[in-house]
């Protein structure tokens, strides 16, 4: 088995969905000047959500959408916290963190009645997409071509929230809030309105992330099987500080890392360390970002 060839891109990408996913979704909160840290809840339940929905349902299109559904629910909650109670968005973060991983536990055990994990050999997961003409490409096909659906939606994602964010009106009111929303609101823009819905965009970007990782990759639920892909996530938005091309360069930098890991567990090293390198990467990348970071702490006070 070699460490590095074409396949290892290939797994790259199927890796780099929800974390970029995520990440854009952390951006568009980041862009109204609110700081999402519960994207690692978000996820989980949109993960968890999805087998539910496939499993009761037996459609994948209704599963997806319910994951979408579910989390939009919760970042509806955090938008109600933070936005109208204006309590502190770390905070609520990390308690929308714990209350999904925790309800996801408890409704695991109350829904099929299983400890750990769910698996049920009969579900199916979300189908390969073979593109015309491309997939019989030598190299370009095995890399472009196979991958769920979900998959080629996170790459269109960042496309379409590029032109969002610089190519339309509601965009650039977007930026607008998150740049100074006191100029804004004195401009007629309804902030709060514009804040709630990038936050209602970004929990249905984290739902959909969720399922991808739940009906595309593995069929199955796992207790806290994000592992902290959102908080990596949080890192890549940082690393492109913001920007959906720039997330989904350092996005494409955390999926290497991920398919890596896993690529070298082949070759007998011990799964603890190759389980590392992804949260090794995030902490050297939030080495060297940490005087940028400082950039979003400013906007979150400046929306005080």
């Amino acid at each position: 088995m070699e460490l590095f060839d074409w396949s290892l891109l290939s797994s790259t990408i199927r890796m780099v969905t929800p974390i970029l996913l995520a990440a854009l979704g952390g951006a568009l909160c980041a862009r109204v000047g609110i700081f999402n840290v519960g994207l690692e809840g978000l996820v989980l339940v949109g993960a968890f959500s999805a087998i539910v929905g496939n499993h009761f349902t037996g459609n994948l299109f209704l599963a997806v959408l319910i994951a979408a559904l579910v989390s939009i629910v919760f970042s509806l909650l955090f938008a109600y916290m933070t936005i109208k109670l204006r309590a502190n968005e770390i905070v609520v973060g990390v308690a929308i963190n714990f209350l999904a991983l925790g309800l996801t536990t408890f409704a695991l055990r109350a829904i099929f009645g299983v400890k750990g994990a769910f698996y049920d050999k009969d579900m199916a997961g979300l189908p390969t997409v073979e593109i015309p003409f491309i997939h019989d490409i030598p190299v370009i096909g095995g890399i472009v071509s196979g991958h769920s659906p979900l998959v080629y939606f996170a790459f269109l994602a960042a496309i379409l929230l590029y032109v969002f964010f610089y190519r339309t009106v509601t965009g650039f009111r977007v930026l607008a809030v998150g740049l100074n929303p006191v100029a804004a609101r004195s401009l007629g823009l309804k902030a709060t309105g514009l804040q709630v819905l990038a936050i209602v965009m970004s929990g249905a970007l984290c739902g959909v992330a969720g399922a991808q990782l739940s009906l595309g990759q593995v069929t199955m639920f796992t207790e806290g099987m994000t592992a902290g892909r959102g908080f990596i996530a949080l890192v890549a938005m940082m690393m492109g500080q913001s920007h959906p091309l720039g997330i989904l360069a350092s996005s494409f930098l955390f999926g290497l890392m991920d398919a890596l890991s896993i690529r070298l567990q082949g070759f007998s090293l011990p799964t603890q360390f190759t389980a590392m390198l992804p949260y090794v990467l995030t902490i050297a990348a939030m080495f060297f970002l940490k005087n940028k970071s400082q950039i979003g702490s400013s906007n979150q006070q400046s929306t005080r």
